[in-house]
């Protein structure tokens, strides 16, 4: 089988298409996410979920984030630390959130209580990605900083086995990714036109 492009080329030409949309795309998408997302029997059910605020083009996760926290579910979402690890803390509406600019980067929405460090996350019933791409394998493509290869690590560690959803545009479903040994494939995708499912999904 002819190599496909490596992470690097793949993320560079992925963020480029991303970066040709509009606020009302990502706006559009986030509201398609909210719409679809909630129905998966993984978060239909779910008590706790480990999410995350969208930045920049990433399809929005803000309206999704409301709705499950009017739903009575706890949503926790990252906060960055300098090591690039994630500690966690509670959603408690928009209100609850505060920008932080971490060095030169750009800013991030983090949640503003109590923070509950990072083997939180172990404790929840789905985890919400970001990503750039998912394959028909499952295997997830991020952005390359391993902020998730180590909550997914620190999962697979703690014996916690939440579902895995990535949530992305229709266009980044792709035939297949580049894929490394520790890669753990998701367990669904949602884009604004559907869900998909992967092999050994439940």
């Amino acid at each position: 089988m002819e190599a496909g492009p490596d992470k690097r080329t793949l993320r560079r030409d992925l963020l480029a298409a991303r970066s040709g949309l509009t606020a009302a795309d990502v706006e559009a998408a986030g509201a398609a996410l909210a719409s679809r997302a909630p129905g998966l029997p993984e978060l239909a059910h779910a008590r706790t979920v480990a999410a995350y605020v969208s930045v920049g083009t990433e399809p929005g996760t803000l309206a999704l984030l409301d709705v499950l926290h009017a739903r009575g579910v706890r949503v926790l979402l990252p906060v960055l630390l300098p090591d690039n690890d994630l500690d966690w803390g509670t959603y408690a509406g928009q209100g609850s959130l505060v920008e932080v600019r971490h060095g030169g980067r750009m800013a991030l929405l983090e949640p503003a209580g109590e923070r509950l460090g990072a083997d939180a996350v172990t404790g929840a019933d789905a985890v919400l990605l970001p990503g750039l791409a998912v394959d028909g394998l499952g295997l997830r493509l991020g952005r390359g900083g391993g902020s998730y290869d180590r909550v997914l690590a620190r999962l697979e560690r703690s014996g916690a086995d939440p579902a895995l959803v990535v949530l992305l545009y229709d266009s980044e479903v792709l035939p297949r990714v580049p894929a490394e040994p520790h890669d753990r494939p998701v367990h669904a995708v949602v884009t604004p036109s559907g869900v998909r499912r992967f092999p050994g999904s439940s």
